[in-house]
C-alpha cells in the first residue's frame, strides 16, 4: 500500500500536466453530473427516515422480504433507492440502517450487496445510447443487470446464517389491534415521536450529511481518474491488458477487449466506453456486438474499484465488512455478462420494441438538464418499486392469511 502512494505521487509529479487535466476531468464529472443528481436522492433518504417511512415499510414489507432475501422489510426502502438511484446510495443507506440498528451486521451486508446498483439512465443514456449508439443495448444491458442484481440477492439469503442472530421483525405492541397497515402507520408514528427533530433541524441534518458524503465521493473520483491517467501514461494498464487478453480468448472473447476490462477494473465509465469501440482481432470493424454487450455489462455490475472505495468510506463508522461486498460484486458482474449474452441471442427482437426513445432525447441534452430529467425519471422509477412491493407484500400476507384459515376452523371447532 505504501508503495502503491509512493509510486502515484512520483508520477504525479513526474506528469504534473497529465495528472491536473485528470483531475480536472474528475472534478468536472463530479461537479456537473455527480452532485446533482444525487444530492436530492441522499437529502430525501435522511428525511424519509427521520420522518419514520422506513419503519413504515418494515412493518409493511416484512412478510415479503424476509422469505425471500432474508433481509428486514425496513431494507425495501433501501432496495428501491438503490435499484432507481445508482451506486453509492445503497450503500449510503445500509450504513443508515446499521447506524440505527434497524438491520443485524450480516442483513446490512446481504442488503448492501445487491442494493448497491447502477443508474438506469447511465445503462441507457449514457452506455447504450452515448457509447454504443444504439438504444436498444440499453434493455439488454439494464435487463441482465437487474435480473441477476435479483439472483445475487437471493443467493446471499444463506450468507452467514449462523454467523449472528437476525434482527428482531417488527411485531405488535401489547394490546396493540388491526391489520398490517395499521400496524405500520403505528410504527410510522412512533419512529417519528422518538426521531423528535422539528422538521427544520432534520432538513438541516440530512443537508449536512448528503453533502459530507458526496464529498467523500467526489474525491474518490477525482483520484482514480488520476490513477487510470497514470497507470495508462506508464503502460500499466498495457502489461495487464496482455495477461487479460490470454484469459478472454479461451472463453471466445475477442482480445481487445482486454483493456475494457483493465479500465473497468477500475472505473466503470471508461471501461464502457472502450468496450463499446473495442476493435475486432479478427479483420476490420469492430468487436462483435454481443461480446461488447457482454462485458459492458459485466463492467457495469461490478461497478469498479472507485465505487468500491466510495462504499468503504460511506460504510467506514460502522462494523459492515467490505469483503462479501467485493465478492458479490464480482459474482454480480460475471452472472450480468451471461445473462446479457442469453438475452442478447434469444430475446433481441423483443428487446429492439422495448427501447424508450426517452432515452435517446435525454442523451441530445444539455449536461445542466440531465440531473432534471434524471431526477424526474429516478422519482418515478421509485415510487414504481416501493409500489410493486407493498402489493407483493400484501399479496403474500393474503394468501398466508387464507391458508391458516382452515386451521381456525379445525381449533374453533
Amino acid at each position: 500500500m505504501a508503495f502503491g502512494a509512493i509510486f502515484l505521487t512520483v508520477c504525479m509529479v513526474q506528469y504534473p500536466d497529465a495528472s491536473f487535466e485528470a483531475a480536472a476531468q474528475g472534478l468536472q464529472v463530479w461537479f456537473e453530473i455527480v452532485f446533482p443528481a444525487l444530492l436530492p436522492f441522499f437529502i430525501a433518504g435522511q428525511i424519509l427516515m427521520g420522518l419514520g417511512v422506513v419503519h413504515f415499510l418494515g412493518v409493511l414489507l416484512e412478510p415479503f422480504m424476509r422469505p425471500i432475501f432474508n433481509i428486514p422489510g425496513a431494507g425495501a426502502f433501501v432496495v428501491a433507492m438503490g435499484l432507481a438511484s445508482g451506486y453509492p446510495v445503497g450503500a449510503a443507506l445500509t450504513a443508515e440502517l446499521r447506524r440505527r440498528e434497524l438491520v443485524s451486521r450480516t442483513e446490512a451486508e446481504r442488503l448492501m450487496s445487491f442494493s448497491n446498483t447502477a443508474d438506469p439512465l447511465f445503462m441507457f443514456g449514457a452506455v447504450a445510447v452515448g457509447m454504443f449508439g444504439l438504444a436498444p443495448v440499453g434493455v439488454t444491458i439494464s435487463l441482465s443487470h437487474y435480473i441477476s442484481t435479483i439472483m445475487v440477492g437471493i443467493l446471499l439469503r444463506f450468507y452467514g446464517r449462523q454467523e449472528d442472530p437476525v434482527s428482531a421483525p417488527p411485531k405488535k405492541e401489547q394490546g396493540e389491534q388491526g391489520n398490517i397497515m395499521t400496524r405500520a402507520l403505528k410504527a410510522l408514528y412512533r419512529a417519528r415521536i422518538e426521531d423528535g427533530r422539528p422538521f427544520g433541524q432534520l432538513m438541516g441534518d440530512s443537508i449536512r450529511q448528503s453533502v459530507n458524503t458526496l464529498l467523500l465521493v467526489g474525491g474518490f473520483i477525482i483520484l482514480f481518474s488520476v490513477v487510470i491517467r497514470v497507470a495508462t501514461i506508464v503502460g500499466l494498464t498495457r502489461m495487464l491488458g496482455h495477461f487479460i487478453a490470454r484469459l478472454l480468448i479461451p472463453l471466445g472473447l475477442q482480445p481487445t477487449l482486454a483493456e475494457a476490462c483493465i479500465s473497468g477494473l477500475f472505473e466503470v465509465t471508461i471501461g464502457c466506453n472502450l468496450a463499446s469501440s473495442a476493435a475486432n482481432s479478427a479483420g476490420p470493424g469492430l468487436a462483435p456486438l454481443i461480446q461488447r454487450v457482454a462485458i459492458a455489462s459485466g463492467i457495469i455490475s461490478w461497478s469498479g474499484i472507485s465505487v468500491h472505495c466510495q462504499v468503504a468510506a460511506v460504510v467506514n463508522d460502522t462494523d459492515i465488512r467490505m469483503t462479501p461486498f467485493v465478492l458479490a460484486r464480482f459474482l454480480h458482474g460475471i452472472l450480468s455478462a451471461i445473462v446479457a449474452v442469453f438475452l442478447f441471442k434469444y430475446g433481441a427482437p423483443v428487446l429492439t420494441n422495448l427501447a424508450l426513445p426517452v432515452f435517446s432525447q435525454a442523451a441530445a441534452l444539455p449536461v445542466w438538464a440531465y440531473p432534471i430529467v434524471r431526477f424526474r425519471y429516478i422519482g418515478t422509477r421509485i415510487g414504481g418499486v416501493l409500489l410493486l412491493l407493498c402489493l407483493l407484500s400484501a399479496a403474500y400476507n393474503i394468501i398466508t392469511r387464507i391458508r391458516l384459515i382452515p386451521f381456525w376452523i379445525k381449533k374453533g371447532n
